[in-house]
């Protein structure tokens, strides 16, 4: 059994599908702002991952029950790549990047059926006044080895005390014909120039605006 490369630095290991096309690996994604004293001071997000990007996963876990000591290794082993990636998550508010803390306040793995199921919350550095200039929010995998994705609108969720002062909008970016044919044309094993942000050209963008 041939194991390839993970989410970038590791993230996951992935049993070898035989597909020739970027990307490789499927994360579904939502989010929920964490909002405290009328300010955004981090991002809830829960990752379920597709069945072959979990499989390691849950290979490794074999028959143990969520919230056990092997669950809270892997979530270890898990989150630690994740951090250093920084999230693979940017924030921005009016061309400049919002900095956030390098340790998650809480996360866990754990199992849903044939997938593995990643929870954290990244938290920001400082908190940030929700009135005022929109945040832009995007997660991306930079090679666009994995495709991270919110379904729809309905996968973001705001605090019931921000909804009547805040909206958000959720944009799905339509590349080219030949970017997406570029892409299709990697290889499992290829990685695109870093000048290009593949996966940024493919990232969906987030918007929050708050009155």
């Amino acid at each position: 059994m041939m194991k390839i490369r993970g989410l970038l630095a590791g993230f996951l290991s992935l049993f070898s599908v035989g597909v020739a096309a970027h990307p490789h690996s499927f994360i579904d994604m939502n989010t929920t702002f964490v909002v405290k004293n009328q300010k955004l001071v981090g991002l809830k997000m829960i990752w379920v991952m597709d069945e072959i990007t979990s499989a390691d996963l849950l290979y490794d876990a074999e028959n143990a029950q969520n919230d056990t000591e092997v669950w809270k290794k892997l979530a270890a082993e898990v989150m630690a790549n994740v951090l250093g990636q920084h999230y693979f998550t940017d924030i921005y508010r009016d061309g400049k990047p919002i900095k956030y803390l390098n340790l998650p306040t809480e996360y866990h793995l754990s199992r849903q059926g044939h997938q593995a199921v990643l929870e954290f919350v990244l938290p920001l550095a400082e908190p940030q006044a929700l009135a005022g200039k929109p945040f832009e929010i995007s997660t991306y995998d930079p090679t666009y080895f994995v495709d991270m994705t919110y379904q729809d609108k309905t996968a973001l969720h705001l605090p019931a005390e921000i909804a009547k002062h805040c909206q958000f909008s959720l944009v799905t970016p339509q590349p080219d014909v030949s970017l997406q044919a570029y892409a299709l044309s990697l290889d499992k094993n290829d990685s695109p120039g870093e000048d290009m942000a593949l996966g940024q050209q493919f990232a969906q963008r987030v918007t929050l605006q708050c009155q």
